[in-house]
């Protein structure tokens, strides 16, 4: 398991500690983790505050040159809000734990020159299979569905 994925899905497990959605991330710069969260919608009463969201609040404010130069690690593939973050700060990876529960703006990344890579991680899949099983209308809300 790479260090930087289980941090992610470290995350994701305070996520789902709290009573939130089990999504987690980390911003990797230099092989250092200068930004890490997880989903704290539900938590916060935020409408935006995805993992990876949550991720770039906590990195705070970086020179751009340090975003163009990092890697970010999600559990889950990553919605248009999140997708948008990625682009505009142009980090040129993104690690996605897993897109089996949830296809979010993979190609729109990699039309943007992205390099995208998903695991498939069996923790990640189990958390969120659990989750929306569990509490599908928070599920829904999360993804705008709802």
């Amino acid at each position: 398991m790479d260090i930087f994925m289980q941090a992610a899905i470290d995350e994701a497990k305070k996520g789902k500690a709290e009573g939130g959605i089990p999504i987690g991330s980390v911003i990797v710069h230099q092989g250092k983790i200068i930004g890490r969260g997880h989903n704290r919608r539900v938590q916060s009463g935020s409408p935006i505050l995805h993992g990876e969201m949550d991720a770039f609040e906590n990195a705070g404010r970086q020179p751009a040159k340090v975003y163009r130069d990092s890697v970010i690690y999600t559990t889950l593939s990553p919605c248009s809000m999140c997708t948008g973050a990625i682009l505009l700060y142009e980090i040129p990876k993104v690690v996605i734990g897993e897109n089996h529960t949830f296809q979010g703006q993979e190609q729109l990344l990699k039309d943007n020159g992205v390099e995208v890579t998903v695991v498939q991680d069996q923790q990640c899949i189990g958390l969120m299979e659990e989750f929306i099983r569990l509490h599908p209308e928070l599920w829904h809300e999360d993804i705008g569905t709802d």
